[in-house]
């Protein structure tokens, strides 16, 4: 081959080498210049995963710092299927640690996805068994396990936590504030797919802030206790029983029975059990709305305590239509149609109120509007315009019918009554705090309106007094307390005929105690009792067990000793009563020990009392101020149910 060949092939094969090397130095570029951002998301896709790191939640608290709901540490357990060397064996040891079927184990980890949840929130001890396996392909991460430590305590208010935050009760109503903020880690595995780790936490999450509630553990606890009493031995459809205090609006307790465990919440019969029926459930109030009426026509003077009203022996004609009393009355003044519950007298008081003005006070009171207490599903209940309204409309609203008002609205507007006629907004959250314990912002009482002047609530109070003590309510008294309220036994519509049904629909007690300074207004209800037909029999004694058990605990002294005897036997409501059960250790402490009487004497009656609280004794007082003498003696071994008498004497004559 001539020179001039061998140069021109050189020259040739070096033109290619250059263009080859300018072709992947070009590719280089685009590589890992151009596409380098790309290409390592890919990558790191490939063999890791970005995931959410669960914040810890935020506790709910009583108002007095009692955990309603907490969070614990806990782990999830993942895995990438891709890793796990052999999915049977796997499969077999994990069933044993987490108590799942191996079968469902098996097709989770031969899935086609490259990341999969196998099993949330788990205890630190199982977490450890499952790390002690160290099988490839498994990894843990955090997630804190949100726990009711008094199980159905408050379960409706409180609500609960599912997958995807709160579901329920305050649990779902703060869930922004509860939750806090999650964070992030790389999870990521070698280039075999083995040894599952997370890498690094690209974002630590924020614990969620606290909710202090006005509830009172102790206070929950005792209407729950009674609820739950008076719901089986009636065997109502549900009970309820809700209680706030009238000064400021605060709710001490919301008891509701069927309730539920919110630690295992999916196990319920029906979800129906979950519903706060104190604010999604409204009803007919019957007679215990005929306090309404009696607020409207003695702040508009209609009608003044002592007129007198014709009963009309027990039935009136309206419209066609003859609505009748539970009595055949004659002539009563106007306190004594409200202490008898009549109807007619009720209903003529009503028409001398007229629609317009009747209606202004129903919605000044808060009906026809939720309370705006904060809790999901609340209903406003039903309050038709004047211009909807029959021709019998309002002489059946004058009696609590043909209007539906939910639990807390009625409980509110008689804590108006209670409190000098200014209504007050229900309030269920307090305070909220940060996970130190510093409050961040704090929800003070809001007055809403003053609906009555102070002298009708005086006056209306005095009359609910009498309605208590020589009316239908007798069976609500307290012992050494003013207690005002009024009874309720409202029939509910048949479907069918759409007319009243004659049997048992809505039996209820509203009241208030003590009566010249009331420290808490309670309503008590029961849904078509099987035992019970009127809210006089079934309603008025739960609300006397838990009333007096709720001014001991508020340390509320009596105001007439001599009228303090506490009644058992024959002649006491059939209710069981809580004291004869002591509270449970998480609520006050260690449980007593009733073995001996103590030495009661030198002390006040609110002292005696206080220590003869966990036993169940019929106690019975002779005299005023302190206890001179007692029996049994002191020393003197006893047991629940002894009977203790008192001898108390002024100061002066004890030295």
């Amino acid at each position: 081959m001539s020179p001039l060949g061998l140069r021109t092939r050189v020259l040739v094969l070096a033109a290619v080498f250059a263009a080859a090397f300018g072709a992947l130095a070009a590719r280089l570029v685009q590589l890992q210049i151009v596409r380098h951002g790309e290409l390592s998301q890919l990558a790191e896709r490939q063999y890791s995963r970005t995931v959410v790191l669960t914040a810890r939640r935020g506790p709910i608290v009583d108002r007095r710092g009692v955990p309603l709901a907490t969070s614990t540490p806990a782990e999830t357990l993942f895995a990438q299927p891709r890793g796990i060397g052999d999915p049977v064996r796997v499969a077999a040891r994990l069933s044993g640690v987490l108590g799942m079927p191996e079968g469902e184990l098996h097709a989770a980890l031969v899935g086609s996805r490259p990341y999969v949840v196998i099993k949330r929130r788990l205890p630190p001890a199982v977490a450890a068994e499952v790390r002690a396996l160290r099988e490839p392909g498994l990894g843990l991460l955090p997630e804190p396990l949100r726990l009711y430590p008094n199980r159905e305590l408050a379960a409706h208010v409180v609500g609960f936590e599912g997958v995807d935050g709160g579901l329920e009760g305050i649990e779902r109503a703060w869930n922004d504030t509860l939750a806090g903020a999650p964070g992030k880690a790389i999870v990521g595995r070698d280039a075999l797919g083995r040894d599952v780790v997370t890498q690094h936490v690209l974002q630590a999450p924020a614990p969620g802030s606290g909710v202090m509630l006005t509830l009172d553990a102790n206070v929950q606890y005792v209407a729950e206790r009674e609820v739950d009493a008076a719901w089986e031995r009636t065997r109502s459809r549900a009970a309820m029983a809700v209680v706030i205090d009238p000064r400021n609006g605060d709710v001490l307790a919301v008891a509701i029975r069927p309730t539920f465990n919110p630690n295992t919440f999916a196990d319920v019969a029906s979800r129906d059990v979950w519903r706060n029926r104190a604010v999604t459930d409204p009803f007919e109030p019957g007679s215990t709305f005929k306090v309404i009426m009696a607020a409207a026509a003695l702040e508009e003077r209609v009608v003044r305590p002592e007129d007198r009203i014709n009963g009309d022996n027990g039935a009136i004609t309206l419209a066609r239509t003859t609505i009748h009393d539970w009595k055949k009355f004659g002539w009563l003044t106007f306190s004594e149609v409200l202490q008898n519950s009549s109807n007619v007298g009720s209903i003529k008081v009503g028409l001398q109120i007229g629609a317009p003005r009747y209606y202004r006070y129903m919605t000044a009171f808060g009906f026809g509007a939720p309370t705006g207490v904060g809790l999901p599903g609340e209903s406003r209940g039903l309050l038709r315009e004047p211009e909807r309204w029959s021709a019998l409309s309002l002489p059946t609203m004058s009696i609590g019918q043909e209007i539906s008002v939910t639990a807390l609205q009625l409980v509110a507007a008689f804590g108006a009554v209670a409190n000098g006629g200014v209504l007050m907004q229900p309030r269920l959250v307090r305070s909220v705090f940060d996970e130190r314990g510093r409050e961040q912002r704090r929800f003070e009482p809001r007055a809403v309106r003053q609906v009555i002047s102070a002298e009708t609530a005086q006056t209306l109070g005095r009359i609910l007094v009498k309605a208590v003590e020589h009316g239908t309510g007798h069976f609500a008294a307290i012992p050494g307390y003013e207690v005002g309220g009024k009874t309720g036994t409202a029939q509910k519509l048949d479907p069918a005929t759409r007319r009243y049904s004659r049997t048992p629909g809505v039996l209820s007690f509203v009241g208030f105690a003590p009566a010249e300074a009331p420290r808490f207004v309670m309503l008590v209800m029961l849904d078509e009792p099987k035992t019970e037909k009127w809210g006089s029999e079934a309603a008025a004694p739960v609300f006397a067990a838990i009333g007096r058990e709720i001014l001991r605990y508020l340390d509320v002294p009596p105001t007439d000793a001599q009228s303090l005897p506490i009644v058992t036997g024959p002649e006491a409501p059939p209710i069981r009563l809580v004291s004869e059960a002591p509270l449970p250790a998480s609520l006050d402490g260690a449980p007593a020990l009733d073995a001996v009487m103590p030495d009661l004497r030198g002390r006040t009656l609110r002292q005696a009392l206080a220590s003869l609280a966990s036993v169940r004794a019929a106690v019975e007082l002779s005299g005023r101020g302190r206890v001179t003498g007692q029996t049994p003696e002191p020393g003197t071994p006893i047991e629940p149910g002894v009977a203790v008498r008192l001898m108390l004497a002024p100061p002066t004559l004890l030295q």
